[in-house]
């Protein structure tokens, strides 16, 4: 643990109770406090090779996307990775999966730990993703709603050869705007639902979520994916929902209308991109599970967890391809 501060004496949240539900009983999600970008320009975060350490917990949908994408677009040695345990402690996210229970390059048992260092008058949570410059001990960037996309274009000279276009320049007015509403009605969506805390606040998120299912099963229908035959920054996002909902939200959130394998188009779209690479093999289902269930978001006072679902129907066969050949 590092010597400057310990979790427990830092004044950070570890519960979005804690600042983000409004007096109707709404989940307002907490804005981002470290938004610099990468880039080349002044003010911009310099864009180099092993300066920068990316700490993620496999629960977490953002987080999760950034992971990804670092995978598709092989930045996997220029930016090292930090994993926290799937449950988040009533000291915030803490590195017990490493030897001696702390991040092997930062020192820091609670993620709480590095912005208390970086910000000691910081009160909101400690989330992940987190980018932190390992050569300055700062975070300098939690903003998850942009992380995947200065990873697909301000590090674009550290890509592996033949890495996808993530984000292409011709459609990135139409995904910033299509990611936009997927994050509002369906990413941040289920946690509206999950986390509200009166029956108007979560019966209105549950129709939104699932208003919008129906018109990308719809959309499904007609493409392989969210903008044709390419994989894009889209697909990334909407996946680390689709690979959570029947196995947490569908239970914890409350958002049970359907389930995912109940949509055949966004079932087989969401098996597709499972059995791609980056994807599946990112994905960790038992942390998933534990995450969600055990946290302490939960109200799992025995700490029961579930049996199912049966998660071998991912690895089973999808359409897409012969659908949209």
């Amino acid at each position: 643990m590092s010597e400057k501060t310990t979790a427990l004496d830092t004044r950070i949240a570890n519960h979005e109770i804690a600042n983000e539900i409004t007096k109707e009983g709404a989940f307002n999600r907490q804005k981002n406090r470290f938004t610099t970008p990468f880039g080349n320009q002044p003010g911009e975060l310099p864009v180099e090779a092993g300066r920068y350490r990316l700490l993620w917990a496999p629960i977490r949908p953002w987080a999760h996307r950034a992971v990804i994408v670092r995978e598709l677009l092989g930045l996997q040695d220029v930016i090292s990775l930090g994993t926290t345990s799937p449950v988040r402690t009533e000291n915030g996210w803490e590195f017990s999966l490493d030897e001696g229970g702390v991040d092997p390059v930062l020192g820091i048992r609670y993620l709480p730990e590095i912005y208390a260092e970086t910000d000691p008058e910081y009160t909101g949570r400690a989330t992940v993703p987190t980018v932190v410059d390992v050569t300055t001990r700062q975070v300098v960037n939690n903003d998850y709603f942009r992380l995947t996309n200065y990873l697909e274009t301000a590090f674009k000279p550290f890509h592996k050869e033949g890495a996808p276009d993530l984000y292409p320049a011709e459609l990135r007015a139409e995904i910033d705007e299509f990611n936009d509403i997927l994050f509002h009605e369906v990413n941040n969506g289920v946690y509206k639902a999950g986390f509200a805390q009166s029956q108007e606040a979560y019966e209105q998120a549950y129709d939104v979520l699932f208003a919008r299912l129906d018109q990308l099963e719809e959309r499904l229908s007609k493409s392989r994916y969210l903008f044709g035959d390419r994989i894009t920054d889209a697909d990334v996002r909407f996946y680390v929902t689709l690979v959570r909902f029947d196995s947490a939200y569908y239970s914890v959130f409350r958002t049970n209308r359907n389930r995912i394998i109940d949509f055949p188009n966004i079932w087989n779209y969401a098996k597709d991109l499972y059995q791609t690479s980056g994807f599946g093999d990112t994905t960790d289902f038992y942390a998933i599970k534990r995450g969600y269930q055990l946290g302490n978001h939960a109200d799992n006072p025995y700490q029961i967890l579930a049996k199912g679902p049966d998660l071998s129907i991912w690895n089973e066969a999808h359409d897409r391809a012969e659908k949209f050949k």
